[in-house]
C-alpha cells in the first residue's frame, strides 16, 4: 500500500485519523468515540450567535372543524390580523394567564 505525504510525515496509514496535536485535548477532551459534547457545544454556540436559531418555528398539523376554522379566519381577517398570527397570539396570551 502506498502512503500519502501526511502519512509519511506522522507515521500513520492514510485511512487512520491524524494524531491529536498539543493543545487540542484541552478544547475537546474525548476519552471515547462519543461526540455528544462537541455537538452540544456547537449547537449552543450557534444559538448564541444566530438570533434566528432562537426563534425557529415548528410546523404542526391539527384537525379543526371547518365551520370553526372559517369563523376564526373571518374574525381574524376583520381584525386585520392573519389567522395563524392570531392563533399564535392566543397561545401566548393563554400561556401568560396560566
Amino acid at each position: 500500500m502506498r502512503k500519502t505525504k501526511n502519512a509519511k510525515r506522522n507515521g500513520t496509514r492514510p485511512n487512520q485519523p491524524r494524531p491529536i496535536q498539543s493543545g487540542e485535548r484541552d478544547v475537546f477532551p474525548l476519552e471515547s468515540d462519543d461526540v455528544t459534547p462537541i455537538v452540544e457545544f456547537l449547537e449552543s454556540f450557534r444559538d448564541m450567535v444566530d438570533p434566528r436559531a432562537q426563534a425557529k418555528s415548528k410546523l404542526i398539523s391539527i384537525k379543526i372543524p371547518e365551520p370553526l376554522l372559517t369563523a376564526f379566519k373571518f374574525k381574524a381577517k376583520s381584525s386585520g390580523v392573519p389567522y395563524q398570527t392570531m392563533i399564535k397570539r392566543l397561545m401566548i396570551d393563554w400561556l401568560k394567564q396560566h
